[in-house]
């Protein structure tokens, strides 16, 4: 089977990395086309894909509409000798439209209920879109709820082992308290209008009074918290998030990622309570959602003050796994048996549980 896969971020990569390699294991041919943003060349290169540039971010008014038509462009040049029998992305308008001009089905997943345009631009031209069972939209006929989280493709325990060599690089010993602080640029489309964190300087002096803090920054900083920022390959960063004794931030994937690592997480941003996983999380005791920074801080002081806040979190982990499926697996055989696969779930969702 030749499968076609779309990478706009840096958090697909994560996402689709072990799904890639599975595929490629059983003899399947997998194209990956991918658009140039932070760091997903990085991570690109770092796992040893070859892939194609098919666009970057365009800077003015009319950008995402340039931007369209020079993936559909590259999409037709970069995929002329593959012919892909199928389309994976995350809910991705170009790639589904260029999949109905094929005539091959256009799979995606979302787990972003507020990302409004990229839903109206990507649902209509998708076959099926699969979403986890705690978001809060409807999306009609085509959606399929499984029981899992994106992150749980790339951090679940079997295919991510934590190396501690991490804290090491950083000057640190198990044990350490420290918290990881995400800022983000709030450049998205589905973040107009939104905040997280007001004074980034003042909020971190105040949490430094209660752990070593390091930032790990989407853009540019404030220039006296330079220093914060965190020096490591980007792909150590969930080896980074698995140990630190607490997560805070603007990043909702990296909140979700710590927590489902074990770690617990406070997200601070105006979106946040708009995701049915940050909830469902929240339900395990790893997570909490926060719009301002003094309730952000006095949670981190009651939190901090836990005992083993770190092996609390880690048995907590457990529980979490253990409730959930695993996700690569699931999406091997939903790809690989592809129309059956769908026909089978309708029929019996809980098909789903085959996949721990």
């Amino acid at each position: 089977m030749n499968v076609l896969v779309s990478v706009n971020h840096p958090a697909h990569v994560h996402l689709f990395k072990n799904f890639i390699w599975e595929m490629e294991k059983k003899g399947h041919e997998v194209h990956i086309v991918a658009r140039d943003k932070e760091v997903t060349k990085h991570l690109l290169n770092a796992y040893n894909f070859e892939y194609g540039i098919i666009s970057k971010k365009i800077e003015n008014p009319l950008g995402v509409s340039i931007e369209a038509g020079i993936r559909i462009l590259n999409l037709t040049l970069k995929t002329s000798k593959f012919h892909p029998e199928i389309t994976l992305s995350i809910t991705d308008g170009t790639i589904g439209a260029f999949s109905r001009v094929l005539g091959v089905p256009s799979i995606q997943f979302t787990d972003t209920e507020h990302a409004d345009l990229i839903l109206k631009t990507s649902v209509p031209f998708a076959d099926v879109i699969l979403t986890p069972m705690p978001f809060k939209r409807n999306l009609g006929k085509k959606q399929i709820r499984y029981n899992g989280y994106h992150e749980l493709a790339y951090l679940h325990p079997n295919y991510f082992k934590p190396d501690p060599s991490v804290l090491d690089e950083l000057g640190l010993s198990k044990g350490d308290t420290f918290i990881v602080l995400r800022v983000v640029s709030w450049t998205a489309s589905h973040d107009v209008g939104q905040k997280g964190i007001r004074n980034r300087v003042n909020f971190v002096k105040e949490l430094e009074k209660y752990g070593q803090v390091f930032i790990s920054a989407e853009g540019k900083l404030e220039r006296e918290l330079e220093k914060y920022r965190v020096k490591i390959p980007p792909e150590r960063m969930h080896d980074l998030l698995y140990y630190a004794t607490l997560y805070v931030g603007e990043g909702g994937t990296t909140a979700s990622e710590a927590a489902t690592l074990g770690t617990h997480s406070i997200h601070i941003s105006t979106t946040a309570k708009y995701c049915g996983v940050f909830y469902d999380i929240n339900r395990y005791g790893l997570l909490w959602i926060s719009e301002d920074e003094r309730s952000s801080i006095e949670l981190t002081k009651t939190l901090l003050g836990e005992n083993d806040l770190w092996g609390r979190g880690k048995k907590k982990r457990k529980k979490l796994i253990k409730s959930k499926i695993n996700l690569t697996p699931f999406m091997v055989w939903f790809i690989e048996n592809y129309p059956n696969s769908l026909k089978e779930f309708k029929e019996n969702p809980k098909i789903q549980y085959k996949f721990r």
